[in-house]
């Protein structure tokens, strides 16, 4: 079918009280372990590249895109394709004409005026070109290996008085809070300040987004849809799978050189994990997730 936009499919999870996945995809077994494990759960997905994917593609966008793009458009549930944490202006502006409806601008890492002043520039610009922006406030720890930061240091969690000023005056479409998740954890052991989502939840008028999610155990995951989480990031938890498998088929099998039998391998746990997270999303159980 044709590619969806983010923004239609966010806009329909929100009005549904339900959540939409995006996984970071990084190879071509990436994309296709997510559109196979969505299609499984028959759920609409967001397959997300981030500048440190493109940055790993040697700096290069349109393969990884267009390689998602043509199997997106193959696929029997809706595929949305998503820019994410986009520091570099020039790569802003890469995404119209390959295929992405929307983009997560990252000024995060900035003080609040000068935050507020890029991403405001980088919306305006983005919606002039049809593109629907996230941004972020707060600080999701663990980007580019950097560890979290100190649960009550100023800025770690976002503001809900400031992030209400912050999405009038920027514009954007949807907001990711810093509610106590962290980036590349491979241990499911966080927690989520539900007090604040909830307040957050009352007070944005637009879609919340949490970043980190890989680190969130199944009850953490389904509280956070409960309390207004419309987009779920998720990124390591299919690494895990990808690797783990493929280092117990390589242990199984010293002999092997042919890549094709172990990615298989590793394409096919990203599988089962893609679909068992969605299904906790939906509010099922893993248990009823296929395998």
């Amino acid at each position: 079918m044709p590619l969806a936009t983010t923004g239609e499919l966010i806009t329909d999870a929100a009005a549904e009280h339900r959540a939409v996945a995006a996984f970071n995809v990084i190879t071509l077994e990436h994309v296709e372990a997510v559109i196979a494990g969505a299609e499984a759960v028959h759920a609409p997905v967001v397959l997300q590249v981030s500048e440190n994917a493109v940055r790993f593609r040697h700096g290069r966008l349109l393969p990884i895109a267009r390689a998602a793009g043509a199997a997106a458009e193959r696929a029997a549930v809706p595929v949305a394709l998503h820019l994410d944490h986009v520091h570099d202006d020039d790569l802003l502006r890469r995404p119209p004409g390959a295929g992405f409806s929307s983009v997560m601008y990252d000024a995060a890492r900035l003080p609040y005026e000068e935050n507020l002043a890029a991403t405001r520039a980088a919306t305006d610009w983005a919606h002039a070109q049809g593109l629907w922006v996230e941004a972020e406030l707060g600080e999701v720890g663990g980007k580019n290996g950097e560890p979290p930061p100190d649960p009550h240091a100023p800025g770690a969690r976002t503001d809900p008085g400031q992030a209400a000023a912050f999405v009038a005056d920027a514009g954007v479409d949807a907001l990711a809070v810093a509610v106590g998740s962290s980036h590349a954890m491979t241990t499911r052991t966080a927690a989520l300040d539900h007090a604040l989502l909830k307040r957050l939840s009352a007070v944005l008028g637009v879609p919340l987004v949490l970043h980190g999610s890989s680190g969130l155990p199944d009850g953490e995951l389904t509280a956070a849809v409960t309390g207004g989480i419309t987009k779920v990031n998720i990124g390591t938890a299919l690494n895990v799978a990808m690797t783990g498998a493929i280092r117990e088929f390589l242990v199984a099998h010293p002999e092997a050189v042919d890549s094709r039998a172990y990615l298989a391998v590793g394409r096919e746990a990203m599988v089962r994990s893609v679909a068992r997270l969605v299904t906790v999303l939906l509010g099922g159980t893993p248990e009823e997730a296929p395998r």
